[in-house]
């Protein structure tokens, strides 16, 4: 409101615009009725004017035009990248309808911001595994086709409908792959490494073989006993006592190969704190394989079963139930390494983006080992207060309800078996196709 203020003698006097006395006088003139009636409009045109302003760019924005990309002006190129990832705060590698907060899509908005894939539709696109919620990975591997400097090379080709720069010099080095996509990525996914590969080399069905790590602590765990019964494991089995049947994708046979398997100490000291690994080789997995392989040598670890409990579940003949029983956590699992024929595949390293990678991860570390080297030092004084210890370090590693009293694996409640279990699926499936057929004709 427009003012201005005189001074006369003793008094101010404020002079109002009359334009604005003019409004006040035709507003004291409205009814009661005719006053709301004035206020929904306003309230109305005010909503409108909210609306523009969301949906007009500003007029920064309106000025700066964005220049297309035109990926038809390059040649693409098929390879290999090995992907390390944190999965501990993500919903699993692969990508979801009810969230964006996974690997895989972290993985693609990167490749899409750097402009080095058109759309993962077209990316011909292939992973090596399907880690699940909380696990984490060092060697993960994916196959794609990215964008590429070159016009000839391993994996190099030109689409239909590519027309490269005929005028443009023949360039001579490759995109830097790894270092784009590490800046853009988040602190718990990088780039290690890529390879270039064979136009029809998969990720997934070129894989030779496959290792994993689990991570745990010594607590009260007999090493020796898990290590005899870990041995059992080694060699082609049926593994459907150790994972979770998943017939509704059409998995029916649980035949696997480990190649190796081994219990290692990863500290010279050993206490209920020192931090044990197991190495498990294998071309290929089931679901929630290794969680349950771990969870059943942790009950031998404590004492609960014999090292033959391994051998009992493997036959499937006396056995062909699983009992229940919880998994392991997946907090300690990790995708180690993916392997493949040398002939195939020839990893490309390069020093400094690995320095970026490791000052990254570096700090992660620091963060992550203040918080154990805290708690450390807490238990140890409540050791001293209370006098005693307790070796109950993996009491959150094994999912599920402690029993009072522990009752022998082959003693308890069964799963369906496989038969039943396909047998359920395949009603399923016939009382949806009769409610779709009934649908269709209703």
């Amino acid at each position: 409101m427009s003012l201005v203020t005189l001074k006369s003698g003793m008094a101010n006097v404020k002079v109002i615009n009359d334009r604005k006395e003019r409004e006040k006088q035709d507003l004291n003139s409205l009814s009661k009725e005719e006053l709301i009636e004035r206020i929904h409009q306003l309230e109305s045109h005010v909503v409108q004017l909210r609306n523009l302003l969301k949906s007009e760019p500003s007029i920064k924005e309106g000025n700066k035009k964005s220049k297309q990309f035109d990926h038809k002006r390059y040649a693409r190129r098929h390879v290999l990248l090995q992907v390390a990832y944190l999965g501990w705060d993500y919903s699993g590698f692969v990508i979801q309808e009810h969230t964006e907060k996974t690997v895989e899509a972290e993985l693609f908005k990167a490749l899409e911001k750097t402009r080095l894939v058109e759309s993962r539709e077209t990316s011909n696109y292939h992973r090596c595994g399907r880690t699940d919620k909380g696990v984490s990975s060092f060697g993960q591997t994916i196959s794609i086709d990215l964008r590429s400097n070159l016009k000839e090379g391993l994996g190099v080709y030109i689409p239909e409908g590519h027309q490269l720069n005929a005028n443009s010099k023949k360039e001579e080095n490759e995109i830097a792959y790894v270092s784009i996509l590490n800046r853009v990525l988040p602190p718990e996914i990088k780039i290690i490494g890529w390879s270039p590969v064979s136009t029809t080399f998969s990720a997934r069905f070129d894989c030779k073989q496959r290792t994993y790590h689990y991570y745990f602590p010594k607590a009260n765990l007999n090493i020796e006993q898990m290590k005899t019964s870990a041995q059992f494991l080694i060699g082609e089995h049926d593994f459907r006592n150790f994972c979770k049947m998943d017939v509704g994708n059409g998995v029916v046979k649980f035949n696997r190969r480990i190649m190796d398997i081994q219990i290692d100490s990863m500290e010279e000291k050993i206490n209920s704190y020192s931090m044990f690994r197991l190495k498990l080789v294998g071309q290929a997995f089931l679901w929630h394989q290794v969680r349950c392989i771990v969870s059943i040598l942790f009950l031998v670890g404590q004492g609960k079963e014999q090292p033959t409990v391994v051998q009992d579940l493997l036959d499937v003949e006396r056995n062909p139930r699983k009992p229940q029983y919880g998994m392991a956590s997946e907090i300690p699992l990790n995708l180690f390494f993916c392997s493949y024929a040398e002939e195939d595949c020839q990893w490309i390293y390069d020093a400094e983006s690995l320095r970026f990678v490791m000052s990254g991860f570096q700090s992660l570390w620091s963060e992550n080992n203040i918080k154990a080297t805290m708690l450390r030092e807490i238990l140890t004084e409540l050791e001293k207060l209370s006098n005693c210890r307790i070796e109950s370090q993996i009491k959150s590693l094994v999912n599920g309800i402690e029993p009072k009293t522990y009752v022998p694996l082959l003693k308890r409640q069964k799963c369906e078996s496989l038969e039943e279990r396909i047998e359920h699926y395949a009603k399923k499936k016939r009382i949806e196709i009769i409610d779709d057929e009934t649908n269709f004709t209703s």
